[in-house]
């Protein structure tokens, strides 16, 4: 999954086209969020020490690791409700694109940034138009306020809960 030079936005599609019935109640419920990947190797695309909020007392508060921000399908599998992986981008800071690191490099050239916030937006408008027949509810608490998801004549609706 953490290949940066994989044609994912074609991949995704073809996942996306093979999920029976999404739908929950006649919309597409989605979660975003955003976590960390600890990897073990300098060269490795995106990486770098990375703040874990959820740390154990014996574990790094600073993993060199890959941090990715994620939309999940919920959806109701067997009778107990799952999270699929619908779509991911790595994430990374400012001041690693700024410093030119190697890690933040596809090919030579250093990657543009985004914020969180802005490649979440781009998920779920490829997400959306994809889903075009089906309006879209996504969820992440607090960090889905203020985060407004155009789509066509209609909006992606976001919730808090």
């Amino acid at each position: 999954m953490a290949s940066p030079t994989l044609p994912w936005a074609g991949l995704w599609q073809t996942i996306w086209g093979l999920i029976p019935s999404p739908e929950i109640d006649g919309r597409i419920l989605v979660d975003l969020d955003d976590s960390i990947i600890t990897k073990v190797g300098k060269k490795i695309f995106g990486c770098e020490a990375i703040f874990d909020h959820a740390a154990k007392s014996n574990q790094s508060k600073y993993p060199w690791a890959q941090n990715i921000v994620s939309v999940g399908l919920l959806k109701q599998v067997k009778g107990r409700w799952a999270c699929l992986f619908l779509d991911f981008r790595f994430y990374l800071p400012l001041k690693t694109i700024q410093g030119k690191k190697e890690t933040a490099t596809i090919r030579g050239e250093v990657v543009p940034f985004q914020t969180k916030m802005a490649q979440a937006a781009q998920m779920l408008i490829e997400i959306a138009e994809h889903f075009s027949t089906v309006p879209i509810a996504a969820s992440h608490g607090e960090r889905t306020r203020g985060l407004v998801v155009p789509r066509r004549r209609r909006a992606v609706v976001l919730s808090e809960s």
